[in-house]
């Protein structure tokens, strides 16, 4: 029982109302009720854990008291690299690990020059975000590139990134859920995980305390970058293709589903429920949204009001709890 309520924090409660909240709204007034037609839900599946997966990775960042606006410019700096091995002949597998090994290297260098030059991480990884956005597409010369012929459909490969367990369920859900649960453990039930909440909390009591601080903030950009790179491979292999416009304002649908999923901009506080139910919420009002046939322009509206209203939410039941 402990253990559960140690998950389910009261913001993540609140945010497990919306996410029912909003299923049954968008289930009702629909058009013919499509929201909840099995078509639409796979296709959700299918998109949803691009960005998804990210998230919980700048989610447990962000319990750890950084931000990583960077994820928009390595996931496409990842996909590039993808692409470029498999040109030049090397294997699916190969690339795709040395993929997630360069997201690994940018992650580093994100946590390094936070940690060492005491910068906010806002400005950082901003600058960081624009660095390699800019070399990508120097690199490039912002032409998509087709990758179909080095990853034919139906190859094990290929039905490992982007295929279908069943008809109708993706196995890029099946990805995202073996992230969270991995992710939820270290979290919650792993020493590493007390250091998080520790540094984010306060970061001078977990230095006394025997923490370094500076390391397991790299180790949580580290693993952002991994993600980058996995969801880099993912998402182009389900594409057919590297586009340099890949993961265009992931940067800050990721903090927004963070934020609505209950995870506190100043550290120290989060769940990965929260952060899970926060990555569902986002793409759900995205769909919900385009299916009520809401102007694709409003649709950032929409999420940028349910941001701050989570915010100031969270913000009203905190001083309450007090």
């Amino acid at each position: 029982m402990n253990s559960l309520r140690k998950i389910l924090t009261f913001r993540s409660s609140n945010t497990l109302w919306v996410f029912i909240a909003l299923v049954v709204v968008f289930s009702l007034f629909t058009p013919n009720r499509i929201f909840i037609n099995v078509r639409n839900i796979s296709a959700i599946g299918k998109l949803f854990p691009d960005l998804g997966i990210i998230t919980l990775g700048v989610g447990m960042l962000m319990v750890c008291g950084e931000f990583d606006l960077s994820v928009a410019a390595v996931l496409p700096f990842c996909s590039y690299v993808f692409a470029r091995l498999l040109f030049i002949g090397t294997s699916p597998l190969i690339s795709f690990i040395v993929a997630v090994l360069v997201g690994m290297v940018l992650g580093y260098l994100n946590g390094f020059i936070t940690v060492k030059t005491r910068m906010p991480s806002f400005i950082t990884t901003l600058g960081t975000l624009w660095f390699w956005r800019g070399i990508l597409y120097v690199w490039s010369k912002m032409m998509p590139m087709s990758i179909r012929t080095y990853v034919p459909n139906n190859t094990p490969f290929q039905l490992a990134m982007a295929g279908n367990l069943t008809p109708y369920f993706p196995v890029q859900v099946l990805w995202f859920l073996i992230f969270a649960v991995i992710l939820g453990i270290i979290l919650h039930y792993h020493r590493f995980g007390n250091w998080v909440f520790a540094t984010g909390d306060n970061r001078d009591a977990a230095r006394a305390m025997g923490i370094k601080t500076d390391l397991v903030k790299i180790i949580c950009y580290v693993i952002v970058g991994a993600l980058c790179g996995f969801c880099a491979c993912m998402q182009a292999v389900r594409l057919g293709s590297f586009a340099a416009t890949q993961g265009v304002n992931f940067e800050f649908k990721a903090v927004a589903a963070c934020v609505v999923g209950g995870t506190s901009l100043r550290g120290g506080i989060g769940s990965m429920l929260g952060i899970v139910l926060g990555a569902l919420i986002i793409p759900i009002i995205d769909n919900g949204l385009i299916l009520m046939r809401v102007p694709v322009f409003a649709i950032s509206a929409f999420i940028g009001l349910a941001t701050v209203l989570f915010v100031l939410l969270n913000t009203y039941i905190e001083r309450k709890m007090r």
